[in-house]
């Protein structure tokens, strides 16, 4: 059933194309593209609107393989630049980033209609993400002098080696994030990069590649091509030394098959179905702005949002209605500045998926505590957010992801309960723990079956550390970005073992069973020292 709302977001009057967006720059990013001049262009089209955005040419297969063949030469003069160069393109390209931050701002809202305020964090962390690795890079990529086989006489050293080519495929809900993030790793490496990025965003990723050029990354280092994955998938597969994947469980599979026939390693960070628990002694009003923060950011479709809210049964009708009331005061609209707090989906099959979720919800039994509704007289793709209670397993959007505005809520009795509801699913990306008490914040995330797990946060304590490693377990997908697991992923790891004066074999006047009982003396002596 259906609750009556005391308010309704006030509907924004639909902008038109920001003025950055010139059709002279749009033509300068699109000739980014590798494909041929008389290639065949799609034409995407504005969320806000509805209305024709840019003809973007589309990659053959053929134009794949030429890219390729580019990147194989360019990677060679790149990988033989002292680090110290590559990390001052980086952080030049980190400067450019945050001067012109409106240009990317009015791309991101213009091709994927989220608000102004979400479209920043992404500025953040490419900002973020460029000055780590040109600042960390060095160390990570050091040759390491690693524990001898015999103390003294074996010196041994690890070696990193770029992999060589890496096929990058990112997808439209973080435009700019997804797409430059992992390239910037693989660049830091000494990787070049061919990226297929999502053709509807495919501007922001332009515009990220035209900045790097600028700072003076050499042209055919990074190269990006454009099209549906079973035109030029087998291409991009075919010809990578490493795959890096953003995207859906099913199409990861497909690819983590693929890469496996191949015998090449593979990253990928799929879909989820993400949990928040909220313990009985969680400051209530704190909770609330943080589930607010947790499940509506660029209109949920963020592969980190909280789809399931779990709350302690003592205080779930008190954090419910708080909770609700917050909601319903969002504004929701098309606005190219700060005004809105929830924007608009990104396509037609976004917006059918989540109104065919909601309403079967509903055709099954769900009340609607908030939102529920299309928003059509906002634009043609806007959606309320939305808060559902009464769900139950035989609804769809119970266990399937949604990727939209949408939370249904839950009660639970125990910390057992909570910690196994939240764990009941086959994804395992990130979840959200709410107490007063810190440590026992941190003992229940522990519990929790996910790659990341935020203490008194939605998700950006996770993603922001930097330093530490971030991706899926089970259907969420395999490897890791960021931290030290986000670039070494990207080469191929070296032993040079050098043995002095004399190693495991027995010396010729040594008789073999006075060799093995030396040997074996040795060993049990290293044992007692602690030699380890």
């Amino acid at each position: 059933m259906t609750t009556e709302h005391a308010t309704r977001p006030t509907a924004q009057v639909r902008p038109g194309t920001p003025v950055s967006l010139t059709p002279a720059r749009i033509e300068h990013l699109v000739r980014l593209v590798a494909a041929a001049p008389d290639a065949a262009r799609f034409t995407t089209t504005a969320p806000y609107t509805g209305l024709a955005l840019a003809d973007v040419p589309v990659s053959t297969p053929g134009a794949v393989e030429d890219a390729f063949a580019r990147a194989r030469v360019a990677q060679k003069s790149w990988a033989a630049l002292p680090l110290s160069e590559r990390k001052r393109i980086l952080l030049r390209f980190h400067d450019l980033v945050l001067a012109r931050q409106d240009e990317a701002l009015d791309l991101m809202q213009a091709e994927n209609g989220k608000t102004r305020r979400d479209a920043l964090l992404e500025v953040v962390d490419i900002a973020i993400v460029s000055r780590y690795y040109a600042g960390n890079a060095a160390k990570y990529l050091a040759p390491k002098r690693r524990r001898g086989a015999i103390p003294v006489l074996t010196h041994t050293t690890e070696l990193r080696h770029p992999k060589g080519v890496v096929t990058v495929i990112s997808p439209w809900n973080y435009p700019l994030s997804m797409a430059a993030s992992d390239a910037i790793a693989a660049l830091m490496a000494g990787n070049a990069v061919v990226q297929k990025p999502d053709t509807q965003t495919a501007l922001t990723a332009l515009w990220a590649l035209d900045l790097m050029h600028q700072a003076g990354l050499p042209v055919g280092v990074w190269q990006m091509v454009v099209g549906r994955g079973d035109s030029i998938g087998g291409a991009l597969m075919d010809n990578a030394d490493y795959m890096m994947f953003t995207g859906s469980t099913a199409s990861g599979r497909r690819i983590a098959r693929d890469a496996g026939q191949r015998l090449i390693g593979a990253s990928l960070e799929l879909g989820g179905k993400n949990a928040m628990i909220v313990l009985d002694d969680a400051d209530l009003e704190k909770a609330v702005e943080g589930a607010v923060a947790a499940c509506f950011p660029s209109a949920g479709q963020l592969c980190v949002s909280i789809e399931r809210l779990y709350v302690a049964e003592s205080i779930r009708d008190q954090f419910t209605a708080a909770f609700v009331a917050r909601t319903k005061q969002l504004r929701i609209g098309a606005a190219y500045d700060y005004s809105m707090d929830v924007g608009s989906l990104t396509t037609p099959a976004q917006l059918q998926t989540v109104t065919e979720h909601v309403d079967d919800a509903v055709a099954h039994g769900a009340t609607v505590l908030a939102g529920g509704k299309a928003r059509p007289d906002l634009g043609p793709l806007f959606y309320e957010p939305t808060i559902l209670t009464d769900v139950t397993p035989d609804m769809r959007l119970y266990d399937q992801e949604t990727f939209g505005p949408v939370v249904s809520v839950y009660s639970f009795r125990t910390v057992d309960e909570a910690v196994a509801r939240a764990n009941a699913t086959p994804y395992g990306l990130n979840a959200s723990v709410w107490s007063g008490n810190g440590a026992r914040g941190r003992a229940v995330a522990a519990r929790v079956h996910a790659g990341t797990v935020n203490v008194n946060e939605a998700f950006a304590a996770a993603w922001g550390s930097i330093d530490a490693p971030m991706g899926g377990m089970g259907d969420s997908g395999l490897g890791r970005r960021h931290g030290a697991d986000g670039i070494l992923k990207y080469t191929e790891p070296q032993t040079i073992a050098h043995q002095r004066v004399h190693g495991f074999t027995p010396p010729a006047r040594i008789a073999p069973e006075t060799w093995a009982a030396l040997l074996t003396g040795a060993l049990r002596m290293m044992k007692a020292v602690g030699v380890r």
